[in-house]
């Protein structure tokens, strides 16, 4: 395959998935009340509210300069980003068979187009959210935006893989998808969003600086707070759990395309 014939495919690919997201928001908002601004304000207000719970004190008790209002309004959002990418993956097959009789839509599209709406719609939610913050004099600006970046975008590769687990392993089997959902719910309160893995004692903080997820948030609370500098961020681990679970994904949608049958 040549180049040219390589950037034409990749850009019919993006149009597919720009019109996925575009479907996407129509079936999820429709036009109705605020209609796509939901988008933002469904996040936005579940995490207000978290951040509300965490806003009793000042800077936290464990010492670091980490204020609990950002540290709720980052943590929640990142974590916002998997848990929705990842739970939704279990629907996304079945509410949109009748687009794979187009040949150029693929299960893989219909997965990306959502994690790239998650993605966005969170990114934008939590920027919203550290301003309002900011100008209340709750939180300062992100130290080092790029880290933050990164981590949002790691995060959603990270999710991405995992959803492409989750719509195969749950096509055919109802078992397994009733327990998408309390996996995500018992992995938020170890999954560092709202702790900084120096706060632990050891060997509960070596365990957990194992998990690529908890080093995404270590990567989160580094970019968000200039006292933090987290040394459990290794970013080789991350791409590396990042790129098993996208092949492993792939693999398991091309086992998965085989049991799908169009009626």
């Amino acid at each position: 395959m040549s180049l040219g014939q390589l950037a034409r495919g990749a850009d019919n690919q993006a149009h597919v998935i720009g019109a996925l997201i575009l479907r996407e928001l129509h079936t999820r908002y429709g036009r109705d009340n605020i209609g796509y601004l939901w988008m933002i304000a469904e996040p936005a207000l579940l995490a207000v509210a978290v951040a509300a719970l965490h806003s009793g004190g000042g800077v936290s008790p464990h010492g670091g300069g980490v204020a609990p209002v950002p540290l709720a309004l980052v943590g929640y959002c990142v974590f916002m980003i998997f848990r929705s990418v990842v739970t939704r993956a279990e629907t996304a097959l079945e509410a949109n068979k009748p687009l794979l009789f187009h040949r150029s839509v693929t299960i893989f599209d219909l997965l990306a187009s959502r994690a790239v709406l998650e993605a966005l719609s969170t990114t934008a939610t939590l920027a919203i959210l550290l301003s309002g913050a900011w100008s209340l004099g709750l939180a300062a600006p992100p130290a080092r935006p790029l880290h933050l970046m990164a981590a949002l975008g790691a995060m959603t590769w990270l999710s991405f893989g995992i959803s492409m687990l989750v719509c195969a392993a749950t096509y055919d089997n109802r078992l397994v998808a009733k327990f998408v959902h309390p996996a995500t719910y018992i992995l938020m309160p170890i999954s560092g969003a709202f702790f900084v893995l120096d706060w632990i004692p050891p060997p509960y903080r070596d365990w957990l600086a194992l998990s690529p997820i908890n080093q995404i948030f270590e990567l989160a609370h580094t970019g968000q707070f200039a006292s933090v500098d987290s040394p459990y961020v290794h970013g080789e681990q991350i791409v590396g759990w990042c790129l098993a679970f996208t092949l492993a994904g792939l693999l398991a949608l091309r086992v998965l395309r085989r049991h799908v049958h169009l009626n």
